[in-house]
């Protein structure tokens, strides 16, 4: 007998993106951290109503905060908790890691930006970006390159018909 393999699930573990942060910054090094939610953050993420376009990472005290990022609530998500859809959420970092960010951090021009929130089996992971600010003309260079690429693949499709 063969034992039975566990079945994928369905669509994207993907809960929001923030793409906007790779147009308007050079992303330089990724990290994955933990979020700190309660219930009904986690319910309202399940139903996909996040969204991170806007926010920024922080470091105080050694202890690293997500904040402006919006988790909108559920109708029917509790009647006895006051949901704040703005609050700051702590991160889960290692020591080495914060340690580590917060020296870079202190360097000029870099800030921490979060790029992309998911889920990882059933915890939510964010990442974040160590990223430092483009200029106009780097954004106007990385837009030329990108429509020079999708000419380039039109050209490459047609000509091998």
């Amino acid at each position: 007998m063969t034992k039975n393999k566990a079945k994928k699930k369905v669509g994207s573990s993907t809960i929001a993106l923030n793409r906007k942060a790779r147009h308007e910054y050079y992303v330089e090094e990724k990290f994955e951290a933990g979020l700190e939610l309660q219930g009904w953050e986690v319910k309202a993420m399940r139903a996909g109503k996040a969204n991170i376009a806007d926010s920024y990472v922080f470091i105080r005290n050694g202890e690293a905060f997500l904040f402006a990022a919006t988790i909108t609530p559920l109708n029917v998500a509790s009647t006895h908790v006051v949901c704040d859809p703005m609050r700051s959420r702590k991160l889960l970092l290692k020591r080495r890691e914060l340690d580590r960010l917060a020296s870079q951090l202190d360097r000029e021009g870099y800030t921490l930006v979060p790029l992309a929130l998911y889920w990882s089996k059933s915890w939510v992971k964010i990442e974040i970006g160590l990223v430092k600010g483009k200029k106009d003309h780097d954004k106007r260079q990385d837009v030329k390159e990108r429509d020079w690429k999708r000419e380039k693949d039109r050209m490459m499709k047609h000509k091998n018909r």
